[in-house]
């Protein structure tokens, strides 16, 4: 066989292996959506990024009760605001299934799971400590006691001097040089576009999410608007201030009111406005009735819930297997 014949099969063979890649629709983390509106599927071709598809909006919370809430709970069982944006986060998404999608490779996936990650000081109240991020998949019937338990132990984890499994995957980059480090990330986000990104890297990686939640009212900031990032697939970012006395109208009156500003930064590839304005509202009714929705405190009467939406006053039992969370 000559040379030119070997080059030959060897290049069809990898055209073959490129065209069988792109074919592929499977992924650790998603379930390609099915039934999808032309229109929508003509969006990731035409907005290739998650910041040329960014839509920024404000959510402004009465945040009486929240306080009032977390007065109790903290010594309780350790919830804080954090606890409470993100737990009432992964209800929203249980609320608005549509939320909970995701553009990868051109196409729109359904997430398996609702993933929400958190950034953390590593140090408390240290302006100076470094940033610590803590990724969590809401399991199947889990109560918000249940829930802060798993938080707490991981945020105890980034808070130790143990290197994390993301400290130590970093270290592993920044032994390459700048030109390989380049590569190296081009390689990955390719692999990610077909599809062949190992379910282990995914799994560990804080930006493949549902959202990303930022409480920079832990050091007492204002909410800002926030970019979306371009590794991974998070589709919403939430930016969370600190509290504040503001005046408010209530029935004609200025009242004085503490308010939580929030705000969001979500893809609009995933679904339109009017969804996103329903998910925003699903935070908001959580976090300005948390003794409803997060529960938990038998002084107050009110029960353990799973988190998930239920009508008033009832407590539903919980869908087995709804979540759909990735081993």
């Amino acid at each position: 066989m000559t040379p030119l014949a070997i080059t030959l099969i060897v290049a069809g063979a990898l055209l073959l292996l490129v065209v069988l890649a792109h074919l592929k629709t499977s992924r650790p983390d998603g379930v390609p959506l099915k039934g999808v509106h032309p229109y929508r599927r003509m969006m990731p071709y035409i907005m290739k990024g998650r910041n040329e598809s960014v839509v920024y909006m404000d959510s402004y919370i009465r945040a009486e009760k929240l306080l009032e809430y977390i007065a109790e709970a903290g010594p309780t069982f350790g919830a804080n605001i954090t606890h409470c944006v993100v737990a009432s986060a992964a209800i929203g998404l249980a609320e608005n299934p549509s939320m909970n999608l995701f553009v990868s490779g051109r196409r729109l996936y359904r997430r398996k799971g609702r993933v929400v990650t958190f950034s953390v000081k590593r140090k408390k109240k240290d302006k100076k400590a470094k940033i610590g991020i803590v990724k969590m998949a809401v399991e199947d019937g889990e109560t918000f006691r249940q829930f802060c338990d798993r938080v707490n132990g991981k945020i105890g984890v980034e808070r130790s001097e143990k290197k994390t499994g993301l400290d130590k995957e970093l270290n592993l980059f920044f032994m390459l040089p700048r030109t390989g480090l380049r590569i190296g990330v081009t390689i990955f986000k390719w692999l990610d576009y077909l599809n062949l990104l190992p379910g282990s890297f995914i799994k560990g990686d804080g930006m493949y999410c549902s959202a990303f939640v930022a409480n920079l009212g832990s050091v007492e900031m204002r909410a800002a608007f926030h970019h979306l990032y371009e590794w991974g697939n998070c589709s919403h970012f939430v930016c969370v201030g600190d509290i504040r006395d503001t005046p408010v109208v209530e029935d004609g009156e200025i009242v004085p009111a503490k308010l939580l500003h929030i705000r969001y930064a979500y893809d609009e590839r995933i679904d339109d406005g009017l969804t996103s304005r329903f998910g925003m509202d699903s935070v908001q009714r959580c976090l300005e009735d948390p003794y409803r929705w997060l529960g938990g405190l038998e002084s107050n009467g009110t029960v353990d819930r799973p988190l998930w939406p239920h009508p008033e006053g009832d407590v539903p039992d919980w869908p087995e297997g709804i979540n759909n969370t990735p081993s």
